[in-house]
């Protein structure tokens, strides 16, 4: 049985939703990020697992991921009928390229802005970073939005993957307060009322 390793204020709760999408058993362990005692990430037990002692961290008899990209895609998997990744080879490519793009594009000024926030030790923290991160969000928002235009969903004509990372991504940056187009907000909001991701959200500490 899949084992998910997460933190509700971070990229776990990706693959948490993402379980419940699938429809599969998992059982979930809440980790304490940073923490050297007990459930924390920094023990040496959890370090076997993950080395950078971060989250999420799947296992799966003897399978450890522990990139949230990769572990969606891993969940989707465990059920095809599901339809949570595509399987025709050109809504997959463009499913690639929209999956890449959040994870190496969208979400990077987010994470920059965290790390300068509380992440970085104080001595490697710029102020000044903010005014850089806002803009640098701003243009990659609006390709996104260019992408999405009046789609119900990201890639095709039903949900996938690409959907829980987007509408993650973008309630991360509404949640810090960068600007968001509304058509975009609008998007969010009705990803994150489906069921499966009110059944994540109950499972998680995540407050969104």
């Amino acid at each position: 049985m899949i084992t998910l390793y997460g933190s509700g204020q971070s990229r776990s709760f990706r693959a948490l939703w993402a379980l419940e999408e699938a429809g599969i058993p998992y059982k979930y362990k809440s980790v304490k990020i940073g923490g050297n005692t007990d459930n924390g990430t920094q023990t040496e037990s959890y370090k076997k697992l993950n080395i950078q002692g971060k989250v999420p961290t799947l296992s799966d008899n003897g399978l450890v991921l522990s990139e949230s990209g990769a572990i969606v895609n891993y969940i989707a998997a465990q059920n095809p009928q599901a339809k949570l990744i595509p399987t025709d080879i050109v809504t997959r490519a463009k499913y690639d390229q929209l999956c890449f793009f959040v994870l190496s594009e969208l979400e990077q000024p987010l994470w920059t802005y965290s790390k300068h926030r509380f992440i970085l030790p104080k001595e490697y923290r710029l102020k000044e970073i903010s005014n850089t991160v806002h803009w640098e969000f701003e243009k990659t928002v609006s390709a996104l939005e260019y992408q999405l235009a009046d789609k119900e969903f990201a890639v095709t004509e039903y949900f996938t993957m690409a959907d829980i990372l987007i509408a993650h991504t973008l309630s991360w940056a509404d949640k810090a307060k960068f600007n968001i187009p509304d058509s975009l907000l609008d998007y969010t909001h009705r990803m994150c009322g489906r069921v499966a991701f009110v059944k994540a959200l109950s499972k998680s500490e995540t407050i969104f």
